[in-house]
């Protein structure tokens, strides 16, 4: 039904477990009064088993959907079989010690018209309206009519054709004070009725077949099951009724268990397709219902064994079925459960097992390695996928972190737009997030033997919501190692960069000196006047090789960040901007060296990107102090940009690296035509007294800033 799945978020009703109490005080009084009529328990036990299945699959389906037509009719069905079972016994009781008063006649027609308008509806209509509770077409209403019709006549010719009203003894009976004369004049119609009961049941199962044949994925799957239930129920009730007729038990054996398919083929298409979203609840019935098959046929299986050995059948036989039943119960329970999941899940866990071992890996102290592509494997496995994904998130877009199984070929990148999960071509997805930011994905791709369905889609998102951590911190890994690999390459192309600054300027000038000087030595003896002018170039260019090493020098670490701290270094930068740049950054004063390299150079960057790419006609640097932290920022009047679209390029990915390094963060704030804000804070400690001035400072401490 179409409105099923918003109804089953509402709080469980109550009222159909009071109506399953109900069936089970009418099976408890019955069952006592069978004992106290000297009846086979043993040929009762399997209906009472059946019908109990009835009453607890549409309990449950009713809790949770109360306008559902399929669980009504299966609650409705086991009220109805469980009043005529305890009428019809207390009539054969009361019968046989002389009472024929008005309650017996009660009790009677209960017992007559519990069967005929309790199981024959469920049994006729139920096929025609699974699995959503309306007719397969218009065309089928005729037909309803004519059940409704029939089901009315048999009941009319039960009130007014029978002479006598018996119980569960044919022998023992009450006048029938409803009884009409004139009908047995009329034919026998037994021969009709016994006809058509068969012919309508497999007209309504056709129903369904033709329901099968339109349906496709989880519709299609549902009706198959259902039909396959009701043709071993047509079988075995057939097989019960005829071929076993002489044996009472074997024959009770047969018809319960055809009267158990209905519920238990029920319960399997609601939880393996989800029909109504009751898959713990429907296994605990699978389970059930197979240890009521195995009771049963033990129970009969020892009493007819001891009646033939023994000749009778008396209470020790009972006795010892019920200590064998006992002792085999726990170990037939366990493996009633394992069937139930086999059923119910297939080769793959439960969604319970899937998320302890989930959580189990979590909490372990396992490797990032490890924990991806196993959360992978786990996922694949409890949602029965043919190929899960792990994703991450990198940058504007989703990236196969891990795949189940391992061999699955790799899909491209996925971009993100927003902070929404993109679609994945073929898979369903789930994002995983933590505190809100989004940082990747779970995926599968289904077979389409077993499409995706809710209870699925909530396994993913259960696994997803435990996620969020273990994804944060392979992004933790993988930003650590990439930003570690880039600040080996940014050193690395420092290094070239030096050496190549090195090997062009300076060097070339001091050869070029030390031959000037080899020359001016051949020339004081010969010609005095050709030194001293040979001197005078050796001195210009000595000059200027010493301007240059300074400029090379300054580039390393600045002499005035060295000599004065941030803010007259961040003015001498400011005065060559080619737009006008403020800085405040009153009171900021003299700072640990690492922290004024790094603001230093990154308020350097972000001046950069103003003048490249801002169109910016003024920008501010603000630096502010706190008891133990700085904070600065770089703000421009420019154009801005769209962070999720623009990326942030590889100059603001340094300035996030320096910032990183020393335990700071890094803020990005823009968006078209509200220009940009570049910031960050980094942690402050005690200033040393001694902050070095030494523009010549060792190497290895300044590139490495």
């Amino acid at each position: 039904m179409s409105s099923s799945a918003e109804r089953i978020g509402t709080p469980p009703a109550r009222w159909p477990w009071i109506g399953l109490a109900v069936f089970f005080g009418f099976a408890v009084i019955g069952s006592i009064v069978v004992v106290a009529n000297g009846e086979s328990v043993a040929a009762q036990v399997p209906y009472i088993v059946a019908f109990t299945m009835f009453g607890i699959v549409g309990a449950l389906i009713v809790s949770r959907d109360h306008r559902n037509v399929i669980g009504l009719m299966l609650l409705y069905g086991a009220l109805m079989t469980s009043s005529s079972f305890m009428g019809g016994e207390l009539t054969t009781w009361l019968v046989e010690r002389g009472h024929t008063g008005p309650l017996v006649v009660v009790l009677a027609l209960m017992n007559n018209f519990g069967w005929l308008f309790g199981i024959l509806p469920v049994v006729f209509i139920l096929p025609l309206v699974f699995p959503d509770g309306h007719l397969p077409s218009r065309r089928w209403r005729p037909y309803l009519v004519f059940i409704l019709a029939f089901l009315s006549v048999i009941g009319v010719s039960f009130i007014i054709g029978q002479r006598t009203l018996t119980g569960s003894n044919m022998d023992l009976g009450v006048a029938n004070p409803f009884f009409v004369e004139a009908t047995t004049h009329l034919p026998n119609l037994d021969i009709v009725i016994a006809v058509l009961f068969p012919v309508i049941f497999l007209v309504s199962v056709g129903s369904l077949v033709m329901r099968f044949r339109r349906a496709a994925g989880t519709e299609r799957q549902q009706v198959r099951w259902v039909v396959f239930g009701l043709g071993f129920a047509f079988v075995t009730i057939l097989v019960g009724d005829f071929v076993l007729s002489g044996n009472g038990v074997l024959a009770a054996v047969m018809g319960g268990a055809g009267f158990l398919a209905f519920p238990v083929s029920i319960g399997i298409a609601v939880l393996r397709f989800r029909l109504y979203d009751l898959d713990i609840v429907v296994r605990k019935t699978v389970v059930a219902g197979s240890l009521a098959v195995f009771v049963a046929a033990v129970y009969a299986a020892i009493v007819a064994t001891g009646s033939f050995l023994l000749g009778r059948n008396d209470a020790t036989v009972s006795v010892i079925a019920a200590v064998i039943l006992a002792l085999a119960f726990q170990p037939v329970r366990a493996r009633a459960r394992r069937f139930a999941d086999r059923v119910v899940y297939g080769k793959r866990a439960n969604p319970y097992e899937v998320l302890t071992e989930f959580s189990s890996r979590v909490g372990g102290a396992y490797a990032t390695e490890d924990v991806v592509p196993r959360m992978a494997q786990i996922l694949g496995e409890g949602a029965g996928a043919k190929v899960a994904r792990v994703w991450l998130r990198v940058g504007r877009e989703l990236r196969p972190s891990a795949s189940w199984p391992s061999d699955a070929a790799a899909p491209p990148n996925v971009a993100i737009v927003g902070d929404a999960v993109p679609s994945i071509p073929g898979a369903y997805a789930a994002a995983v997030r933590d505190r809100g930011e989004l940082l990747g994905a779970l995926s599968v791709e289904m077979p389409a033997s077993d499409p995706m369905t809710p209870d699925k889609e909530r396994l993913v998102a259960d696994l997803a919501s435990q996620a969020g951590l273990v994804l944060r911190n392979v992004a933790l890994v993988e930003e650590l190692r990439g930003s570690r690999r880039r600040l080996v390459a940014a050193q690395d192309h420092e290094r070239r960069k030096l050496e190549r600054n090195i090997h062009d300027g300076a060097q070339q000038q001091l050869v070029a000196l030390a031959v000037k000087a080899r020359l001016a030595r051949q020339f004081v003896a010969r010609d005095p006047a050709k030194t001293e002018e040979m001197l005078g170039q050796i001195e210009a260019e000595t000059q200027t090789a010493l301007d240059d090493l300074r400029d090379l020098a300054r580039g390393i670490y600045p002499p005035l960040l060295a000599d004065k701290g941030l803010e007259p270094a961040l003015d001498a930068q400011a005065r060559k901007a080619p737009f006008p740049v403020r800085v405040d950054a009153d009171g900021v004063g003299r700072l640990p060296q690492d922290v004024e390299a790094a603001v230093y150079f990154s308020c350097l960057e972000a001046l950069q990107n103003v003048a490249k790419y801002a169109g910016a006609s003024e920008a501010t640097i603000t630096i502010t102090r706190a008891a133990a932290a700085l904070t600065f920022a770089v703000t421009d009047d420019g154009h801005g940009f769209d962070p999720n679209t623009v990326g942030s390029g590889g100059g603001l990915e340094g300035v996030a690296d320096r910032l990183a390094a020393i335990g700071g963060t890094f803020d990005l704030r823009t968006a078209p035509g509200a220009g940009t804000s570049i910031s960050g804070t980094v942690p402050v400690f005690d200033v040393p007294t001694d902050v070095p001035t030494d523009p010549a400072a060792p190497d290895a401490e300044r590139v490495g800033v």
